[in-house]
């Protein structure tokens, strides 16, 4: 393995851009950030940094241009450039379905007492990681986790 500077891995900047003036402050951020790596001996892995966004507008982190992405997956959940959740639910679902068909398969009691505990422990956390964050804002998303 060979020796690597430190890196402010999940930097996070969010801006609004709906005019020239929010493009130019979210360009002045990033340059700032660069700066404080820069001086603090730490460097951005640009090939993980994404803008999420419509790509009218392009930044860059240092002398490159940083990527633009419809998507991304922040913390295992998965948002678009609109911030809708609804990709996130229908794979929180799936997980949760295909957990339930293991213990259906796997587990030959039917009584409340070991399914319960089971579905407890094995697939609502799945329906509820970060479920805060998701911000669930239509009806259908609802629907399905429930």
């Amino acid at each position: 393995m060979g020796s690597s500077a430190p890196s402010p891995d999940d930097t996070k900047l969010c801006g609004v851009v709906d005019m020239l003036e929010g493009r130019d402050a979210i360009q002045g951020e990033l340059d700032r950030l660069e700066r404080w790596a820069s001086a603090n001996l730490m460097k951005f892995n640009k090939a993980k940094c994404k803008v999420l966004h419509n790509p009218k507008h392009s930044y860059r982190l240092g002398g490159e241009w940083i990527e633009s992405s419809p998507e991304e997956r922040d913390l295992r959940v998965l948002g678009n450039e609109k911030l809708n959740m609804s990709q996130q639910c229908v794979l929180a679902a799936q997980k949760a379905n295909h957990v339930l068909g293991c213990i259906k398969r796997g587990v030959t009691s039917r009584s409340r007492e070991v399914i319960l505990p089971l579905c407890s422990a094995l697939v609502r956390p799945h329906l509820e990681y970060c479920v805060q964050l998701w911000g669930l804002q239509y009806k259908k998303d609802m629907e399905l986790l429930e």
